[in-house]
């Protein structure tokens, strides 16, 4: 029961079921069951209900990463409830927020419903990350990562396909598919809350806000990731509704090719980052990511057609299950304490340019939305330029290429 205290290091005693890993693939499984569903719905809904524009879609979304840019909180939080808690918490408000979410179609309502939801995926995803680094072995952690964003992923295509299936075939209405998603997944964390022990990290946790100099090129990472993110998440799949008229059945089908390859090559790139390393798969994602945001830009200039956007979101995806060896890179890097803290402030600095950067190109979209991509293209290429100063072997004191010609 959750009331039990176990070791991480006595955690392998426990049945498989109860380990802390498999915790950790319950609550990514669980997810996604609300999350995505609210993504997938989410253009359709307020554009044929809320009658939304692209300066209305930017201020949604900037307030959902509201609580992201306040994520350093979650450092305050930790002084009262241990970080497991906090994760199914936050797995729960998610879950109720989404179940609501069509009660309150509203301008007004929708950011109220969106920002309860965020404050629980982003309170989630802080927490998560740090048992995430704190529980599973270095060695092991970029195999087993990737395996954790192939585990979301199914629990996405399973929620699209449901979407496809009660939508075309069920005629169920958004308040109908918001609420089933939404209440399963908050009963998955009611599952996770009582089915499993307390686990002890085995280092304790720094609980005040730590700022290392040694971090930089961490912290400029996950800033930049933020921004390039947030455009790419906001803007690129409006553009399938605005620009091309995508059906609801017809983004949610995009979202199901899309999961179905993080299945099949999330894992593959576990495998690749444990064996390439950090430097390179991150010098390749961003390269990667240049080509498709320019690409993104020709759609509009040269007119190109909805099965290149089509594919360029795919590609886009595939692309960004990478994001999981910025993580292993901190891990390297890190102080064992240092873990939790970090996470908080890594997720504060990541949505800085997510809340300013929305509402900011929700404008520029309405008079010239090619500009958009041109900026995240911008953004990838700092990105890598960044990424080319990460070490092939980061440990700590041998953070950065740099710290070659200050090492003893």
């Amino acid at each position: 029961m959750h009331n039990q205290t176990v070791k991480i290091s006595d955690a392998s005693r426990q049945p498989l079921w109860r380990q802390p890993v498999t915790l950790l693939v319950v609550m990514a499984f669980a997810l996604p069951m609300a999350f995505s569903t609210w993504m997938a719905l989410l253009n359709n809904f307020v554009i044929e209900v809320g009658q939304f524009n692209g300066k209305d879609i930017g201020w949604l979304q900037s307030v959902r990463e509201i609580p992201g840019l306040l994520a350093i909180g979650v450092i305050g939080v930790l002084w009262f409830m241990r970080e497991q808690t906090l994760a199914i918490l936050s797995l729960f408000l998610v879950g109720v927020a989404v179940a609501v979410t069509a009660w309150f179609p509203s301008f007004a309502g929708l950011l109220t419903t969106t920002i309860i939801s965020s404050i629980g995926f982003h309170y989630y995803e802080t927490a998560k990350q740090s048992l995430e680094l704190q529980w599973i072995d270095k060695l092991r952690a970029p195999k087993v990562l990737g395996w954790m964003v192939a585990i979301g992923s199914a629990g996405s295509l399973i929620a699209y396909a449901t979407i496809v299936l009660v939508w075309k075939v069920l005629h169920w209405d958004y308040n109908t598919i918001y609420m089933a998603s939404g209440s399963i997944t908050a009963a998955i964390a009611l599952f996770c809350w009582i089915a499993y022990p307390k686990f002890d990290a085995p280092v304790l946790q720094h609980k005040t806000m730590i700022l290392r100099k040694r971090y930089w090129l961490y912290y400029a990472l996950q800033f930049m990731a933020g921004a390039r993110r947030q455009i790419f998440m906001v803007f690129a799949s409006f553009m399938m509704v605005e620009r091309f008229g995508f059906q609801v059945h017809e983004v949610t089908a995009l979202f199901l090719i899309n999961y179905i390859a993080n299945m099949v090559f999330a894992p593959l790139m576990g495998g690749m980052v444990a064996k390439v390393g950090e430097r390179n798969a991150l010098i390749f994602e961003y390269v990667g990511l240049v080509v498709v945001f320019m690409a993104y830009g020709g759609i509009y200039y040269f007119g190109w057609g909805v099965a290149l956007a089509a594919t360029l979101y795919v590609i886009d995806h595939l692309f960004f299950a990478l994001a999981f060896a910025l993580k292993t890179y901190f891990q390297k890097i890190a102080d064992p304490a240092d873990i939790a803290p970090t996470a908080a402030v890594s997720f504060t600095i990541n949505h800085i340019g997510a809340v300013i950067l929305p509402a900011l190109l929700g404008y520029l979209w309405v008079f010239w939305p090619g500009a958009v991509f041109i900026i995240a293209t911008g953004f990838a290429l700092i990105s890598l330029s960044l990424a080319l100063m990460i070490p092939r072997h980061p440990r700590k004191g041998h953070e950065t290429v740099f710290s070659k010609r200050t090492e003893a």
